[in-house]
């Protein structure tokens, strides 16, 4: 049975593919090839992988996201689209599901939003209500850099705390625009901001949201 990750990756190993090696993404100074290999890396090298959560590892996990973004473009796409070694934990499904559905939607709209002219996703209200379970379980972990307190608001009124605080700024938007907006994607988030404008302004002027 196909699981959201699943889709997810599928999704993304197509406009990876679609848009080919050297286009722009939303991830900055990285081309497709760049974010190609970063999801290569994060499944296949965890002793790399691991960089982007412990600062001295950081210089060993550029490098080898380096060696494989120096690969075949068509050999990253078929790996994307394989999936993760036998003996990963990704190829547990709670696990996958777990790690991988946020992580491959994001990147996902890294590569269709960086285009012109970006065709958007017809909605999906199970795979929405998927993504809002995890933005209820990790807001406040993605919305702790916020310079004011910070509320999300689903259209069917639905709301999850990202930050305690005052003044406070209410974000509306579909799950999946909120979770651009805490993932450090504001200016492609298509989201309303509700509160004092100084409050507004200071997050706008916020580059430091998501982890």
């Amino acid at each position: 049975m196909s699981t959201h990750a699943t889709r997810e990756r599928l999704l993304l190993a197509d406009l990876l593919e679609a848009a080919g090696p050297d286009a722009p993404t939303l991830c900055e100074g990285w081309l497709t090839r760049d974010l190609a290999a970063h999801v290569v890396v994060r499944e296949r090298r965890p002793d790399a992988a691991a960089g982007s959560l412990v600062p001295v590892l950081r210089d060993r996990a550029e490098r080898v996201r380096e060696e494989f973004a120096a690969k075949p473009y068509e050999e990253l796409i078929r790996l994307i689209r394989t999936g993760p070694p036998r003996f990963s934990p990704f190829t547990i499904k709670q696990v996958d599901e777990g790690a991988n559905v946020v992580e491959f939607y994001v990147h996902a709209e890294d590569v269709r939003r960086a285009q012109d002219d970006w065709p958007a996703r017809e909605p999906d209200p199970v795979f929405a209500d998927a993504l809002w379970s995890r933005l209820e379980r990790t807001a406040r972990l993605l919305g702790r850099k916020a310079p004011v307190g910070l509320v999300l608001r689903r259209p069917n009124g639905q709301t999850a705390v990202a930050r305690r605080g005052a003044p406070v700024v209410t974000v509306s938007g579909e799950p999946g625009e909120l979770m651009m907006y805490l993932f450090g994607r504001q200016g492609a988030a298509k989201v309303d901001l509700d509160g004092e404008p100084e409050a507004i302004e200071r997050l706008r002027e916020t580059k430091q949201l998501g982890i």
